[in-house]
Order: structure tokens, then sequence, then C-alpha cells
């Protein structure tokens, strides 16, 4: 992520990298009418003179929605979640370098900045900030360029730093291309090195940290990684920290490039796969941060799930997760267009609407207005749509929010199947080669028809397997909100445990 000016040719020529937003966006999206029936946007109206540029947020004990921002402040802001918001901004803390993560414990803040992770302490009842301690700095700097993101605490209590590379390409200062977990007693362990560009950092719902990661060298398409203790997200030029962490173990062999993913993790057994893969432009070109949803159906059928943003595309989406063989791997759905800004983050208010803010600068982004605060609202009516995809043994099952029709539903026609690759190599991002059409056999509708369950012929493991299903409907006879889907196939269950 650039944060300066860039020169007025450079932007030109990166503004005709956006597409138009039918070429761009493709059918996943061009639905933000229809989805606007089941999610608002509402923006969030920001007074003069403040400017905003939301990177992080965390919800304090009194209520009051803590925001960090890419200008070094940290705001409380009450009146958030009114339907109609007339907010109120207290200027809490600030000095901060880029704030890309904040968590509460205690009433106490936790700031992730480019060069540390800082307490931030009320000490006299004044409502500012007046202790500023380090917790951790055990990570270099040494461009401006280099991006830190904090995760909030996990349930022993720490938080996980995700460290961008210099101006994305290299790693000039210690620890840069790593994620570091930060004990409560402020140690600093080093869990994996290979990061490219993270934009936000976090709990899986199921008790495991992942990261977003940017296309880009060794990264053919963004995806949600599994920061596995020990091992290696993929982008070699961070090999060079490894004798300064060793629990990591010795340095691993050097990937292949040009080569496959699944090629390499036999031979680099370190190598974590993408858990989940979002096809360039079809699911975002830079996803961001992300949160759980953990409102219990305040915000819709969607619990437990992960929310996820873009910030060139200005949209969010979903995705889900499950664990196989050891190995963590999942689907993407999109989910709502139309944001007003690129997203850098988004999160939860006490009342389940979803906030999003982030930053106009530094990139072409599609929603191109600056100083933006938007919140999601459930309206409260419940759209037509897969809600989940899990594999089976010889297919898999797909999760519906609302019974389908039977007839639809059960013919394997209304189903088409794709699979694809990406090269894994050092160039910068990737095709989508090796592609492979994987044919429904049969499709069979559970008793309350809320799950089909397809039989498959052709699954391929380590591709990306993409879904449409948009001749399938409800039996109130709605057509799919999304046609599409994609879930990221590392591994096929047994079929003992295919239930």
């Amino acid at each position: 992520m650039k944060l300066h000016l860039l020169p007025i040719a450079t932007l030109v020529w990166l503004q005709s990298l956006v597409l138009p937003a039918a070429e761009s966006l493709g059918e996943e999206w061009g639905t933000a009418e229809r989805e606007a029936e089941y999610y608002r946007i509402v923006e969030i109206p920001i007074p003069d003179p403040l400017f905003v540029e939301a990177g992080c947020f965390a919800t304090m004990p009194d209520g009051r929605i803590a925001v960090g921002t890419r200008r070094g402040d940290i705001y409380l802001v009450e009146g958030l979640t009114a339907r109609h918001p007339l907010p109120k901004f207290h200027r809490f803390a600030s000095g901060f370098d880029e704030l890309l993560g904040l968590a509460q414990k205690d009433g106490e803040l936790y700031a992730t900045q480019a060069t540390e992770l800082t307490r931030v302490v009320d000490t006299d009842g004044d409502d500012r900030a007046d202790l500023y301690e380090t917790i951790n700095d055990s990570w270099g700097f040494a461009n401006y360029h280099e991006f830190a993101l904090g995760s909030k605490f996990d349930k022993e209590g720490n938080i996980w730093i995700a460290l961008g590379l210099s101006k994305s390409y290299h790693s000039w200062a210690l620890f840069r291309g790593w994620a570091l977990k930060i004990t409560p007693s402020g140690e600093a362990i080093p869990v994996a090195s290979g990061l490219r560009s993270p934009l936000g950092v976090g709990d899986n719902g199921h008790g495991a940290m992942i990261y977003a990661e940017s296309q880009g060298p060794w990264n053919g398409a963004c995806s949600l990684k599994h920061l596995k203790e020990g091992g290696f997200m993929g982008h070699p030029i961070s090999y060079n920290w490894y004798e300064y962490a060793p629990n990591m173990g010795p340095t691993p062999v050097e990937p292949n490039s040009p080569s496959r993913l699944e090629i390499e993790r036999k031979r680099v057994k370190e190598l974590v796969p993408y858990a989940v893969v979002f096809p360039f432009r079809r699911m975002g070109r830079s996803i961001s941060g992300f949160v759980l949803d953990e409102t219990d159906g305040k915000f819709g059928p969607f619990g437990g799930q992960i929310f996820i943003g873009d910030h060139t595309l200005s949209l969010m989406m979903r995705a889900t997760m499950e664990e196989i063989n050891g190995v963590w791997q999942g689907a993407c759905y999109p989910f709502r267009e139309g944001f007003s800004t690129g997203i850098l983050n988004c999160h939860f208010t006490p009342e389940g609407q979803l906030l999003s803010g982030g930053t106009n600068r530094g990139w072409p982004v599609r929603g191109a207005k600056e100083n933006i605060l938007e919140r999601l609202d459930w309206t409260g009516k419940m759209p037509f749509e897969v809600k989940e995809i899990n594999v089976l043994s010889d297919g898999f099952r797909l999760t519906f929010t609302k019974p389908v029709d039977k007839k639809t539903a059960t013919n394997p026609e209304s189903y088409v199947l794709g699979s694809f690759t990406h090269i894994y190599q050092s160039g910068y991002g990737s095709p989508e080669v090796d592609r492979t059409v994987p044919v429904v056999e049969s499709a069979e509708v559970s008793e309350d028809g809320l799950e089909v369950r397809l039989k498959v012929n052709g699954m391929v493991q380590g591709h990306v397997h993409e879904f449409e299903f948009g001749a399938v409907r409800s039996t109130d006879d709605d057509e799919p909100l999304h046609r599409h889907a994609y879930y990221t196939l590392n591994e096929i269950p047994a079929a003992e445990s295919a239930e």
C-alpha cells in the first residue's frame, strides 16, 4: 500500500487499471440495488474539520467505538448506531504512525502502529490518554511503505502482528514479511515467515489465526492464509531473518518458480497453502481487514462467518473455513458492493451493524470519496443465498439461507462447476491456469430443504472450484441474490469423515 502522493502520470496509469464496473466485476456484482433490499449502506457524517481515514476499530466498555486512523489519531465516537446517526467524535489519543490494529482490554487500548505495539491508557479519568507504553517493538522499520497489522486478543491473551514487506517487494528491516505473537508479558514470538502485503489479521472463527494477503509476487490472487506456527506463507524474500528466530527451526528450502503451490507444498514442508482464494476482479483486487459475525443473528443468517472488505473495488465479501486433514480451506462469496471509499477495515457494533472505513489515497479505488465512514444494516429481510459450502469425499454440500425448490435444486444441470489454479511464481500475480470442468452427477436435497448434497466427478486437489447456481430457486421462487461462490480445495476428506 503506497501512501505518499504519486506523480500525476503515475496516477493516470494506475487509474486505467480500474476497469469500468461491469467489466471489472463481471457477473459476480452489479446487483447493488437488489443487495440494498437486504443490507442498506448508511453514511455516518463526520463533522468539520475532522478528517478520519479509519484503519481500525474497537468497542469500549461504555459502548463508544474507538476509531484509529491512518493519520495517527484515536477517536472515541458515540452515536454511531442511531438510524440517522449524528455522531460525536472525541479525540482520545494522537501521534501514532499508521494505525492498523486496535484491541481493547479492561478499558485500555492496544494500538498496532508501523513501529510498535502501544498500550494507551487514560490514567487520570479526563477521557484523554496520558500513558503511551511500548509493549513491544521487536521488528524493524526502514521505509514508509512498511505496515504492521494487529489482531484482537486471542484466547490466551496474545496479539498477533502481521508485518508487511518493505515497498511490497523487499525485506530490509528485521522480521519484515513475518508474523509475530506478542504475549501478555510483552514477549515477541516469531510464528510464520513468507508474508507479502497483509491488510488484516485475526481469528477465523474456529480458534485458528489467519491473515488477508494481497495478490503479487508469489501470490497468484488475494487470499486468506492460516498463520500456522512455524509455517512459511509463500514469499521467500524474508528468509534472511531465520537466524533471529531459533524457535522456527532451519530456513526452509527455496520454492521453485514457476511451479504450482500443490507441487511445492510437497517439497517445502513448511509451506502453508492458501485457505481461501479470492479470484482476481471477480472477488476483489485488494482484500483488507476482516471481522467475525458474532452478533447472534442481529446481522442476518451468516453468524460465525468472516466479513472482509476490498480496498480497490470498495465492496464487502463473506468467507467460511473448515479444517480438512489438518489443513484449513474454505469458500468466499459476494456480499455487498457500493461502498464510497476504499475499505481498510470493518467492525461490528454492539447493535449488530457493520462499520467500515478506509481511504481513497495511495491507490486508485472504485469508491473515490474521501473522509468516509459507513455502516451496513440488515433490513430484516432474508436473502436467498448459498450460506456455506463444505467439501465431502465425493462432492460438496451447499447450505442455503432459505428452503430450496426441489425441482430446480435436484436437477444436476442447475449447477455449473469449473476449477483452476494459479502459477506459483516470483512474478507478479498469475492468470488462472490448468482449467478443468468437474461434472455434477446428482443433487440430493435434505428434508428441510436447506441443504443440497452434490455428487461431483472430477474434483481437483489444489484447485479453486467455482460454482454457478443461478438456476436454483427457493420454495417461494426467489433466485439467488448472488449466483457464484469459490471453494479452495486443498484436501479431500476420506469417506468415513464426509458426513
